[in-house]
């Protein structure tokens, strides 16, 4: 019964989450949607700027103590171990993604990484395909839907998750129920599965990116418009497949971490 109901399930979020953003009609087929394209807007920065305040409480007095808290217990190579794995996870929806965008050359390169790092790399525990020159590279819904011309909609604060819109959230949803380990999870009624896998998906991104963000807040005259420009700017490199050095300002989502310090955030 349940699985009967899916497509309609999926079918009422996408069309309830496009028509909230205001992005029932996309634009020009091709037409890759970022914010420069649709003149960014934060109308409701009021509400977000006060889940901005309680996001930067959990973080403080939750997350950020978490992370630390697992980067000391936890060894190097352990992290970086699961970490691997963790990625290795989300190959079956990246790719799905790029196909999706008629992305042939990062679809090779995903479903390449995929199978080495599966069986050479027993299981993901070992990223054998970077070493061997198959970078990993981040894809989900939401890109797909800027591809296919879908404006994002208004910036949004989501409880603890941080920076998103109704597109991204759109994406999530889906990318969620596309999941192959969500599904298996689903069908053996193991949903503490994938209530740990995120958990653990956002600590380690959060542990990655602990310096830098506290750096960020160190010389930020308003956190919140830094943020919002971060996190619009690394949203729109993803978008157009470009390597960003800048962190993930939210809790979940891909893990990878800032390359370096050496960013730069335009206002």
């Amino acid at each position: 019964m349940h699985v009967r109901r899916l497509p309609l399930i999926l079918s009422g979020l996408f069309v309830a989450g496009l028509a909230v953003s205001g992005c029932v009609a996309p634009a020009a087929p091709g037409a890759i949607q970022t914010a420069d394209a649709e003149s960014f807007n934060d109308p409701y920065e009021d509400t977000n700027r006060s889940i901005f305040g309680f996001n930067q409480a959990v973080d403080a007095n939750v997350l950020v103590p978490v992370a630390k808290t697992y980067r000391t217990v936890v060894p190097g190579p352990v992290r970086q171990t699961l970490h691997d794995f963790l990625q290795n996870l989300n190959g079956p929806v990246i790719f799905a993604n790029d196909v999706l965008q008629g992305e042939a050359g990062l679809a090779a390169a995903t479903l390449g990484r995929l199978a080495l790092n599966t069986t050479v790399g027993f299981g993901g525990i070992f990223d054998v395909a970077t070493k061997l020159g198959i970078p990993y590279h981040t894809n989900d819904l939401g890109i797909t839907l800027a591809h296919w011309g879908f404006v994002a909609g208004p910036y949004i604060i989501v409880p603890v998750l941080g920076p998103s819109n109704p597109r991204d959230l759109v994406g999530q949803v889906g990318d969620g129920f596309a999941d192959p380990g969500n599904y298996v999870a689903g069908q053996y009624r193991l949903m503490a599965a994938v209530v740990a896998r995120t958990a653990t998906s956002g600590i380690d991104q959060r542990s990655r990116n602990i310096e830098t963000l506290a750096e960020i807040e160190k010389t930020a005259l308003d956190y919140y418009a830094t943020i919002r420009s971060l996190s619009r700017q690394r949203r729109e490199a993803q978008i157009r497949h470009e390597q960003s050095n800048l962190p993930n300002p939210g809790f979940g989502g891909d893990a990878s971490p800032a390359d370096s310090m050496s960013y730069t955030i335009s206002k």
